[in-house]
């Protein structure tokens, strides 16, 4: 499914980032990431307010050549045509330097891959479910007799909300709820393989999403991204509970009770260390493991999840910090940022496409808006020295802990730098001559 990795590092084909160069023995799926783009029936969503700006400056260099070609022409200007052509030249060459980046974006990043080779480039998003359920069942096949690791990141409930025909206007709830429900579908076709194999009993399954929902996507008056309830804000927001809290569903007959409700704060990060644990193995006990392996919260042996803190971050950012005080049960959230909504009382972003995690697209407090997520989930009233006896003993301990999880963190070279996120022709994965990229793979038999 959904890497999300990228590929290349230094050359087209060193394949740095590829996931056969990070543990995993077969690939097939979308090394980038799902957007608009890759439709092409929807607004552009790639760096949206970006494009908007190199955009009009494109319009002012054009209409400036156009001006002073006419002035040129009607001996209004006594210019030499070197240099309206150097001006036009460079607006070429400026407008070429950004829509390269932008403009191909669906016949050069929404590719497929199978291992390291290019099955698809444009990929066909109609076929992309039934190829992606094929590939998964066929691998549950080939490794039923042995241990294995299968790793399936759906690309639906994610903007653009591509749904085969045969389920859409299924739901009550509009194209996101034909989306979740081919999901649905998908998953339990992948749960049938499971049990065709009879490989049920034996199976560890957990079925959870990496965020809340996409508030800022919307056509209209429809919600494309998802609504995340009483909790507030979405996708993107570092801190607020609508953007990271989701549920988690596990199953493992005759290991773990079934139908148990388990209301404790856990990570996605838990899962290393959980299925560590599972194949008989050890973590790395030379760093700072921030997961922990599951087991024991799944099976009953404690009541308790062993994260007494998490971290939340927005990129490099850390906007939240969350305390499981084990003693009274009583969960506390500190926001050091949060995102500034426009408009200011939508709970979201809708002027960005997105909330930003720095700049003047946040709000700095000091001190820190504190809530108690036991009594008050919806994060609606933040409390202070005058309604909280334990304010200042609370801010204490989380600042303690903050200082601590600071001291474990290895500094290293920034992913999410200008540089690192500009589009580089030489790095482009192409199956065919660059940059004429196009394949398509005419009989998928996985």
């Amino acid at each position: 499914g959904k890497w999300h990795m990228g590929v290349n590092c230094e050359t087209r084909r060193d394949h740095c980032h590829h996931p056969l160069n990070h543990g995993f023995d077969y690939f097939y799926g979308m090394p980038f990431t799902l957007v608009n783009e890759c439709q092409g029936t929807d607004d552009p969503e790639l760096a949206k307010s970006l494009q908007d700006t190199y955009w009009f400056y494109t319009q002012m260099i054009i209409l400036a050549v156009f001006t002073l070609v006419i002035g040129k022409l009607a001996n209004l200007f006594p210019l030499k045509w070197k240099i309206i052509i150097c001006l036009a030249t460079c607006g070429l060459l400026y407008f070429i330097s950004w829509f390269s980046s932008y403009g191909f974006t669906k016949y050069w990043n929404c590719i497929l891959m199978r291992n390291h080779d290019i099955t698809e480039q444009p990929m066909n998003l109609q076929k992309t479910t039934s190829n992606m359920l094929k590939e998964a069942i066929a691998f549950i096949k080939r490794n039923k007799h042995r241990p294995f690791l299968l790793f399936v990141s759906l690309l639906h409930v994610h903007t653009p909300l591509i749904t085969t025909e045969k389920f859409q206007g299924r739901s009550r709830h509009g194209l996101y709820g034909d989306n979740v429900e081919e999901m649905d579908w998908m998953v339990g076709r992948l749960l049938d393989a499971i049990d065709k194999e009879g490989l049920k009993n034996t199976t560890f399954i957990y079925f959870a999403s990496d965020h809340g929902g996409f508030l800022e996507a919307h056509r209209g008056n429809s919600q494309l991204g998802g609504w995340n309830g009483i909790y507030k804000g979405g996708k993107g927001m570092g801190g607020w509970e609508g953007g990271i809290r989701v549920p988690g569903i596990v199953r493992l007959p005759g290991v773990l009770p079934a139908g148990t409700v388990i209301d404790e704060p856990t990570s996605l990060m838990d899962i290393y260390p959980t299925i560590v644990q599972l194949a008989g193995g050890a973590v790395p006990q030379d760093r700072v493991m921030d997961g922990h392996t599951l087991l024991p919260l799944l099976q009953g042996t404690v009541q308790h999840s062993r994260h007494e803190f998490l971290f939340h971050y927005c990129g490099v950012f850390l906007h939240a910090v969350r305390w499981h005080h084990k003693d009274s049960g009583t969960v506390w959230k500190a926001h050091y940022a949060t995102p500034v909504f426009q408009p200011e009382a939508s709970g979201a972003c809708f002027r960005r496409g997105i909330c930003p995690c720095f700049g003047d697209g946040v709000t700095h407090h000091d001190p820190p808006l504190l809530f108690n997520l036991s009594q008050d989930p919806s994060e609606a009233n933040p409390l202070s020295a005058d309604t909280e006896p334990l304010f200042d003993t609370v801010m204490r301990r989380i600042g303690k802990a903050v200082e601590e999880h600071r001291k474990t963190l290895t500094p290293v070279p920034n992913q999410l730098s200008s540089y690192n996120n500009l589009w580089k022709p030489w790095l482009q994965p192409c199956c065919g001559m660059f940059p004429f990229c196009w394949c398509y793979e005419e009989n998928n038999t996985a």
